[in-house]
């Protein structure tokens, strides 16, 4: 997703970016961005994370930091406070939840220091959240917000596992149990509960949803401007293409995603996930052959129910996306997009001290026009019951 955001910055659809330093510990990863992306304002840089003289050095070199690391691998709260610290705006590609109570809560320390902080910064969450503003901005009173995503792939079954994103992030949304704003305040929910089924145009159709841990939850019906419509739900859903949901399924059921804790194997000691992303990453290798053509193409919607004008009102927002030749370079074109156009629009503008989610921090319109540059379709429907 990073080299993908990279790409982005980089294409002629950006402007003003002078230099994109790429850092890693991989240095073969580095390699092959720089092979794939021949950019003179490419620049690389091998490091370890946990060096915090590296990344502070880094940092001073720097208008703002991209934070890439997997939220699982446990970095995200260092990389926070070296931004802090150097007083570099920050921006992550969140997700899960698990750091985002952490980090909002450090907001008046943030705004102390005169620093910035947009966490959750990609296609969900990030897009997602901007979504939700759009469609609360609409109506005079919100009574809930209720936000999905799904996708779905056209073509062949693939015979091959290919994990969507971060696998310890799939598997934490089957795994583990979410938090849900219900009757007016955060509720845990169990993994995959809620399911729910609703009908798409096509090429999605009849869809089912199930909720999953992720960070929308815990900004959304908080925020400024909806907080004080009186919301009382708000709710995530997800719907990944049905054999893929299967196996995703039948692993959470095997215990992986679950917990972090190591096993005993004939005398070692590994941890489940580890071992389980060897295997896949050594059966893509082996048998990409076998993975055929597909066309992926995703849609993220939020329905919106409240009231406008003294009636109720339903606002609807979809965004999106099926496949252009745009795309093909990219691993995951939403959230790399979405982070680089959130980046610029950080950077063009007067910086806001504090650590705000997505949907603080960014005019819905704006975002999108640059969306639709992108060749993402944009939708916003109304419907409203006039009272007699």
């Amino acid at each position: 997703m990073s080299a993908g955001t990279a790409r982005d910055l980089l294409s002629n659809l950006s402007s003003g970016v002078t230099k994109v330093i790429a850092a890693d510990t991989n240095p073969e990863r580095l390699e092959a961005l720089k092979k794939s992306l021949p950019d003179p304002r490419l620049e690389t840089a091998v490091f370890d994370v946990t060096d915090r003289h590296a990344l502070l050095a880094l940092l001073a070199n720097c208008d703002l930091c991209i934070n890439g690391v997997p939220t699982f691998a446990g970095f995200q709260m260092a990389i926070f406070d070296a931004c802090l610290e150097a007083k570099r705006p920050y921006v992550d590609y969140g997700g899960m939840g698990v750091y985002t109570v952490k980090q909002k809560a450090e907001h008046a320390k943030w705004k102390a220091a005169g620093a910035t902080a947009v966490i959750g910064l990609g296609s969900d969450p990030g897009l997602s959240n901007i979504i939700c503003r759009a469609v609360a901005d609409r109506l005079d009173q919100v009574d809930r917000i209720n936000l999905y995503w799904a996708a779905t792939k056209i073509g062949p079954e693939s015979p091959i596992l290919v994990p969507p994103y971060s696998l310890s992030t799939v598997l934490a949304e089957y795994a583990n149990s979410s938090k849900q704003f219900l009757n007016g305040k955060l509720q845990d929910v169990p993994a995959q509960a809620g399911v729910e089924t609703i009908n798409l145009p096509e090429p999605w159709g009849r869809t089912t949803f199930i909720h999953s841990q992720h960070s929308e939850p815990l900004t959304v019906p908080f925020s400024e401007g909806i907080a004080e419509k009186g919301i009382r739900e708000f709710t995530w859903k997800l719907s990944l293409p049905e054999r893929d949901h299967e196996a995703w399924v039948g692993l959470a059921k095997a215990g992986f995603g679950a917990t972090d804790e190591p096993v005993t194997v004939k005398g070692g000691t590994v941890l489940p996930l580890d071992v389980l992303q060897a295997v896949i990453n050594r059966n893509i290798a082996t048998n990409g052959n076998r993975i055929p053509a597909t066309e992926s193409h995703e849609i993220h919607f939020a329905i919106c129910r409240g009231v406008r004008n003294g009636n109720p009102c339903t606002v609807t927002c979809r965004v999106i996306g099926h496949p252009h030749p745009l795309y093909d370079d990219y691993a995951d074109a939403g959230t790399s997009m979405n982070m680089s156009i959130g980046v610029q629009q950080i950077l063009r503008n007067p910086l806001r001290a504090g650590v705000w989610a997505a949907e603080e921090y960014f005019q819905a319109d704006a975002f999108f026009a640059e969306l639709r540059k992108r060749h993402f379709a944009i939708e916003i429907e109304t419907q409203t019951v006039e009272r007699l």
